[in-house]
């Protein structure tokens, strides 16, 4: 069995900027949800990083990412650096008091995917209507739009070293969206590599009969 350091490791790897882009699968991290009027208080109480205003996210300390998709919702996603432990921990350690602060499950209803390397841009944009090249959706910007025509959450979590999107779809579409942006990334060199660090491979080309639909 792989240990979690060697998963770290080969993990870290995987991400290492490429010529090109890279798509990898952070479905099974750790990722959950709360909401309402007292959620930011208790996040906070918690040692969290929040952002200062909807469709921002920050990363914390830890590389785990926290949105805020309204003004009363937030979506945190766990870190490869600790498996998404802290994230994990946050669910189990939450209970329903008097306060306004609900929690969300996340890790069934969605699926969660970054895209690192060059050319994100002209990638999204072969599935997805909206601008969302970095002077349009900025460093730790949010959009909560569509792409290959299912709701996603797009995150712009780059930093300095590495152009980097965060991208969250329902996750029954997982298979299929995974199949839209591996077609997108053709032209750009694009690989993937999957959350059980199976050995990257040259992407797939989309069925012909979605070809004029995403």
């Amino acid at each position: 069995m792989t240990s979690l350091n060697e998963q770290h490791r080969i993990g870290q790897q995987a991400l290492a900027p490429l010529p090109g882009c890279r798509l990898t699968d952070l479905t099974d991290l750790p990722r959950v949800g709360f909401r309402g009027a007292h959620s930011a208080e208790y996040l906070r109480g918690r040692d969290f990083v929040l952002p200062d205003a909807p469709n921002r996210a920050v990363t914390q300390a830890d590389n785990s990412q926290v949105a805020r998709l309204s003004q009363t919702e937030y979506l945190l996603l766990g870190s490869p650096e600790d498996q998404g432990e802290r994230i994990a921990d946050e669910e189990v350690r939450w209970e329903l008091d008097h306060k306004a602060n609900y929690l969300l499950p996340r890790q069934d209803s969605h699926a969660c995917f970054q895209l690192v390397g060059e050319h994100l841009s002209e990638v999204m944009a072969k599935l997805c209507g909206v601008d969302l090249s970095p002077q349009a959706l900025g460093p730790g910007a949010v959009a909560q739009t569509s792409a290959a025509r299912i709701n996603v959450i797009v995150i712009n979590s780059s930093t300095a070293q590495r152009p980097s999107l965060h991208i969250l779809c329902d996750r029954a579409s997982k298979t299929y969206f995974h199949e839209a942006v591996l077609d997108a990334m053709q032209e750009f060199s694009g690989m993937t590599t999957d959350d059980s660090l199976n050995p990257r491979r040259t992407a797939p080309a989309l069925p012909a009969s979605l070809k004029g639909s995403v």
